[in-house]
């Protein structure tokens, strides 16, 4: 493993060392970037404060032995649908369940996300040809779509005319476009629940870009998730980069750019807040003070329970899908999500669940579960959602409260403390608000590049943003490569 003597970073760094370059941080975005610049032929080392690598698909025993639980991330719809993912060809095991999605409802009616538009559909009731007329064209475009929606904002689109066409609904607020377009309450609840993985207020514009886009993954990839837990993600790309000649130092904390080793690039998997402190006033005042002014987006309150049997749903087929959405109607999660973004913590909080072992038994013990659940709170809150959070689980569950063997709760605070990423808690890299998200962190040629000609930026907080697909490191090296 490469041990450096620190050294001071010069605003030049072409001349230095042996190493082409250093990636500061191993999660997804960061070890995705360095497996591009391996892949070039370039040395890369990436430096992590953790012992282990993952960012936020890490997995860990947070209640019991034997009970594996996801940390941050655990469902993962762009795996399959990214680029640079189906480029490298991980040596992964996915699992897709029978269907992505389950959104249940008061009268013990639920509403599932499946694999085709045409067998989603044919639960909407009156809605169905709706739904189909908003998707079935987008599910026949997604091939050329998908380079476009999983790129920068601001670049030269491959397919023009397809994505303009998304783009007259996306820019929409995902309250408008789920009461223009459906008429019952099943299709509305079900575009809300997607939509609101935005963290934005479902009447604010550019939010029905999130709802359109994951149930659109629902049909073209699905929502699956790795064996194991999400660290394998992390896991399978570190042992690409070894394989490509890269190295991975871990338990290695980086406090400023001058304890670097000496590289020709240094890509950070860090928000533009680390990475003002991370430069000190290396960065030019003007990009320091856009940096400065970039927003974080409300946080989440996260829950993992061992549980002694399965989640008892009211309705069956919630157990057909991975991930459920526990909500109510679409009024119901408005007001959750408005909450949230106003600094308020809600009494019925929209709550986003994962039941993996329903379909992996290799992350409990036999006979026994897990659920992994979070909620949407304000940026930085101490709050205890526990019994909110579980008030809504057995609102749709009756008897869930006597499956739990064991629990462990995080607030932002504690997020933040295991992952300096999540600022306050924001587990998007900052708030999709649409003059934010169309200059994410700032305007350049590009996105991903710093006024220093060597630093470039690769985290989450660079187009196309959250989600575990790796496109924001693989961007951000395409474009370190292409300046040479």
């Amino acid at each position: 493993m490469l041990k450096a003597a620190p050294q001071a970073a010069p605003r030049s760094r072409r001349e230095l060392g042996a190493l082409d370059a250093v990636v500061v941080g191993a999660g997804p975005n960061g070890l995705a970037a360095a497996v591009t610049l391996a892949q070039a032929g370039r040395s890369v080392l990436v430096l992590e404060a953790r012992d282990t690598v993952g960012g936020g698909t890490r997995t860990a025993e947070l209640t019991l032995p034997g009970f594996r639980h996801d940390v941050c991330s655990a469902i993962h719809p762009f795996s399959t649908a990214s680029p640079f993912f189906e480029s490298v060809g991980l040596e992964l095991e996915l699992i897709e369940p029978p269907a992505a999605l389950a959104h249940p409802l008061d009268d013990g009616s639920a509403v599932l996300a499946r694999g085709s538009v045409e067998e989603t559909a044919s639960g909407l009731g009156a809605d169905a040809q709706a739904y189909a007329r908003l998707f079935a064209p987008l599910v026949n475009a997604w091939e050329g779509l998908r380079h476009d929606v999983l790129g920068p904002v601001a670049h030269l689109p491959r397919h023009p005319i397809a994505l303009a066409r998304f783009g007259l609904t996306a820019l929409r607020s995902a309250r408008g476009v789920a009461e223009s377009r459906f008429g019952t309450e099943h299709a509305r609840a079900l575009f809300a629940g997607a939509a609101a993985h935005s963290f934005l207020p479902l009447e604010q514009a550019a939010g029905a870009s999130f709802g359109l886009v994951l149930l659109l993954l629902a049909h073209v990839s699905g929502w699956p998730f790795p064996r194991g837990g999400s660290q394998a993600i992390a896991d399978a790309l570190a042992a690409r980069l070894l394989s490509l000649g890269g190295q991975v130092e871990t338990g290695r904390k980086v406090s400023s750019l001058s304890e670097l080793p000496p590289s020709r690039l240094v890509l950070c998997d860090v928000t533009p807040r680390q990475l003002l402190e991370l430069a000190g006033d290396a960065l030019p005042q003007r990009y320091g003070r856009r940096l400065g002014r970039w927003r974080y987006g409300p946080g989440v309150f996260k829950v993992d329970y061992a549980l002694d049997g399965s989640i008892p749903w009211r309705t069956p087929e919630v157990a057909e899908a991975g991930t459920v959405h526990l909500g109510g109607s679409l009024a119901e999660i408005a007001v959750s999500e408005r909450d949230a973004w106003e600094g308020r913590h809600a009494e019925r909080p929209f709550v986003l669940l994962a039941q993996q072992t329903l379909f992996d038994d290799t992350r409990a013990p036999a006979g026994k579960h897990t659920a992994w659940a979070y909620c949407h709170v304000p940026n930085g809150s101490t709050f205890d959602m526990r019994e909110r959070i579980e008030a809504q689980i057995e609102r749709f569950a009756p008897g869930f409260r006597d499956r739990i063997l064991a629990c462990s709760t995080r607030n932002t605070a504690e997020l933040e403390h295991e992952n300096p990423n999540l600022i306050g808690g924001d587990i998007s890299g900052g708030a999709n608000v649409l003059a934010q998200f169309v200059r994410r962190p700032a305007f350049r040629p590009s996105p991903y590049s710093t006024p220093l000609p060597w630093l470039y930026l690769c985290s989450a907080s660079t187009p196309p943003g959250g989600g575990v697909h790796g496109m924001c490191g693989h961007l951000a090296a395409r474009s370190a490569l292409a300046r040479g």
